[in-house]
């Protein structure tokens, strides 16, 4: 596993603590900072950077997975709902597509913003490594 995969598992765990941003980023900042070195620092945020999207659905993706992601587990519910009242086992195909692509469409958007958080807090180390406080 590298360095970039191991700080984005870490965001992840952050991500799950009910917190601000800001405090997320105080945390990662100080477990990078005895992790990993600047030249590592700035060789994953710019391997980050380049896998960040461009396009427009991924973008959405990462800022409002559950919005997106709502609709598909919609259509596996109305699946599941269909297929036990009219006992139509082809409705529950239905069920399996739309709770597959949601579950993907929220763990894309997971990683994503893991990845964004990480990059925030890596811009936040170099900053304060530019400008340090008294």
């Amino acid at each position: 596993m590298g360095q970039s995969e191991r700080l984005v598992l870490m965001a992840e765990d952050e991500l799950t603590q009910y917190s601000t941003d800001a405090r997320k980023i105080e945390k990662l900042r100080q477990k990078i900072g005895l992790s990993v070195n600047a030249r590592e620092q700035q060789e994953v945020k710019e391997t980050l950077l380049a896998e960040m999207p461009t396009d427009p659905i991924r973008k959405l993706v990462e800022t409002q997975r559950q919005t997106v992601a709502l609709p598909f587990w919609g259509i596996a519910g109305l699946g599941l709902l269909f297929g036990i009242s009219s006992f139509q086992p082809l409705d529950f195909i239905a069920t399996i597509v739309g709770g597959a692509i949601a579950f993907n469409v929220q763990k894309l958007g997971w990683q994503l913003q893991a990845k964004r958080l990480i990059i925030r807090t890596l811009e936040d180390i170099e900053e304060r490594r530019k400008n340090p406080t008294p």
